[in-house]
C-alpha cells in the first residue's frame, strides 16, 4: 500500500487544492485532481528525506480553522491600511526565536507567515533558531512574536514533534 500511495494525507489535500484552483467540482476535474494527487507524491517520493508523521490530527483541523480565521482578519486589516495610505504603515523586521526543530514544521511556519497578508518570512538563520519576519504594520514587535508563537508555532510543534 505504501509503495502505491506514499503520502495518503497529501493525495486528498492536492485534490482539494486542484479543485479550488480550477473553481470546479466537475467529474473530470475531480478525476484529474485525484490523478495528480496520487501521481505527484508517487513520483516525488525520492525527494522526501523522511516520512511525514502527524502526531495529532485533531490539532491539524483546529489549526486550519485558526489559520483561515487569521487570514480573513489579516486581509481586512491590510485593506484598511492600504486605504489609509503610507503614513498609517509601520513596517518592521522582527526576529522570531523558534522552538520547532522538525524541518517540515519550520517550512510550514515560514509559508504560513507568507500566506498571512501583511507578513512575510524573509530568512531562516543558518542554525534554524530564528526566523526573520517582515510585518507591514507592527508597532509592538513582542506582540507579533507572541502571536506567531502561540497561534502558528505551538500547534505545528504539537502536530509534528510529539
Amino acid at each position: 500500500m505504501k509503495r502505491w500511495l506514499p503520502h495518503p494525507l497529501l493525495t486528498p489535500a492536492l485534490t482539494v487544492v486542484w479543485l479550488l484552483l480550477n473553481n470546479s467540482a466537475a467529474p473530470g476535474q475531480i478525476m484529474l485532481g485525484l490523478l495528480l494527487g496520487w501521481a505527484i507524491p508517487l513520483f516525488t517520493q525520492a525527494f522526501w528525506p523522511e516520512p511525514v508523521r502527524l502526531y495529532r490530527l485533531g490539532a491539524l483541523l483546529r489549526f486550519a480553522g485558526v489559520f483561515f480565521h487569521d487570514v480573513l482578519i489579516a486581509n481586512l486589516a491590510v485593506a484598511r491600511l492600504v486605504l489609509a495610505g503610507p503614513p498609517a504603515l509601520h513596517p518592521l523586521f522582527v526576529q522570531v526565536p523558534l522552538d520547532l526543530r522538525h524541518d517540515l514544521a519550520i517550512s510550514l511556519l515560514a509559508n504560513i507567515i507568507c500566506l498571512t497578508p501583511g507578513t512575510v518570512s524573509a530568512r531562516l538563520s543558518e542554525d534554524q533558531r530564528f526566523l526573520l519576519v517582515h510585518a507591514l504594520d507592527c508597532e509592538d514587535p513582542q506582540a507579533l512574536i507572541a502571536t506567531i508563537k502561540t497561534r502558528f508555532e505551538a500547534p505545528l510543534k504539537e502536530m509534528f514533534e510529539c
